[in-house]
């Protein structure tokens, strides 16, 4: 199907007309990104997957606790499809009890609810609540890295291996910043009812009361997670992420030289992301966006719209200064499926292209009948002849 610029014309003015317009834009002014003390770093949008800044973010590191990120979200998955319970007991065993590092100090022979468990792992990192967990869940602490490599293949994580729960130092263990990100994304979105836990200041199990070692959550109220990490060979790492007003952003940085400094620097990265942008949802999967003429079916007009909400990381208060165009196929003919393909919605700012995605039928619309069929085909004819 040809697609004709006179349709695009017009389509493109019906789309403008759903995002604000004012008659001048003011100029968005954007300054280079700060400079951050670390090995790699990233700074992401998890509702866009847009990178604000970075640097080796694909580089495999040794990941040190950040792994309990995995850890923690195979658990969550297991809780949330019901094969686990909070209060489910977990037996403590002597590999558990003796695994050194940062520890939750549950006792050899104990028994202690998965709920505990998950708080010793996410906010006192402990090593032994790791191992626990891991072994209730996959038998094993190496079964249960199997299935953090399956997971985090799943989730797009293609430079990641895990080889402990724990994050242990390990010859074949690694990560990236970026994968990080993707993990951290995903605890936030796919199991938002355990998410309150990263924000947590303290736990007290045993009568020990041990703090997060997050320490941004004191610091910044906008920031309600995420994981540190350390080792001598991985330095200080953080993975921390904070929500302001509707835009949440996650930073990672890993390989710095202190518990002081990777805190300070993830600070930099999200005070820097969130003055200069902010997460616009502009159109919702399902909605109307416009109606076409479709030939031959049981209806005239067709509604179009996208199959995927279209959430976009702009620049701060450059809303105003988006431009929408939709090209659209000239000719739409009966039988049409929900989700089929027809045109492309495409968003830019000051000349540059955000996204592109595809516009499609948001109902279908079946044949019409003998007559109706007969009857387009001549004015079909037509439309063809004089445009």
């Amino acid at each position: 199907m040809t697609r004709q610029s006179v349709c695009r014309s017009l389509v493109t003015l019906v789309v403008l007309a759903l995002l604000p317009l004012v008659s001048q834009a003011q100029q968005v002014l954007i300054p280079s990104p700060p400079q951050i003390n670390g090995t790699s770093y990233i700074l992401m949008d998890p509702a866009s997957g847009r990178v604000i800044m970075e640097s080796n973010s694909h580089e495999r590191l040794p990941p040190a606790s950040l792994t309990k990120m995995m850890t923690a979200y195979i658990v969550e998955r297991e809780l949330d499809e019901g094969r686990l319970s909070m209060d489910e007991m977990v037996p403590v065993s002597v590999k558990a009890w003796k695994t050194g590092g940062s520890r939750m100090f549950i006792q050899e022979g104990s028994q202690v609810s998965v709920e505990d468990l998950l708080k010793g792992v996410v906010i006192q990192s402990g090593n032994d609540a790791s191992v626990a967990l891991a072994e209730h869940v996959a038998g094993s602490e190496g079964a249960f890295a199997d299935v953090m490599n399956q997971q985090a293949q799943l989730l797009g994580m293609k430079d990641t291996r895990f080889e402990t729960a724990t994050g242990l130092p390990h010859d074949n263990q690694y990560s990236t910043a970026y994968d990080l990100a993707l993990l951290a994304s995903a605890i936030i979105i796919d199991y938002p009812e355990n998410y309150d836990l990263y924000a947590e200041k303290h736990f007290t199990y045993n009568n020990i009361r041990q703090p997060n070692r997050n320490s941004l959550l004191w610091r910044d109220p906008s920031v309600d997670g995420l994981k540190t990490g350390h080792t001598e060979e991985a330095g200080y790492c953080l993975v921390a992420s904070a929500k302001r007003e509707d835009t949440r952003l996650i930073a990672v940085v890993m390989g710095t030289n202190s518990s002081e400094a990777r805190a300070q620097e993830v600070q930099k990265m999200l005070n820097y992301g969130f003055r200069y942008y902010e997460t616009a949802h502009l159109f919702d999967s399902g909605e109307s966006l416009l109606e076409s003429r479709i030939w031959k079916g049981e209806k005239d007009q067709l509604n179009l719209g996208l199959a995927e909400d279209m959430v976009l990381t702009i620049p701060r208060d450059a809303r105003d200064a988006l431009e929408s165009v939709v090209e659209v196929d000239s000719v739409i003919e009966a039988p049409v499926s929900a989700g089929d393909e027809l045109g492309t919605v495409t968003v830019s700012f000051d000349g540059e292209v955000l996204a592109e995605r595809p516009l499609v039928a948001i109902e279908p619309v079946p044949e019409g009948g003998f007559f109706k069929r007969l009857i387009d085909a001549i004015k079909l004819f037509f439309h063809n002849l004089f445009n």
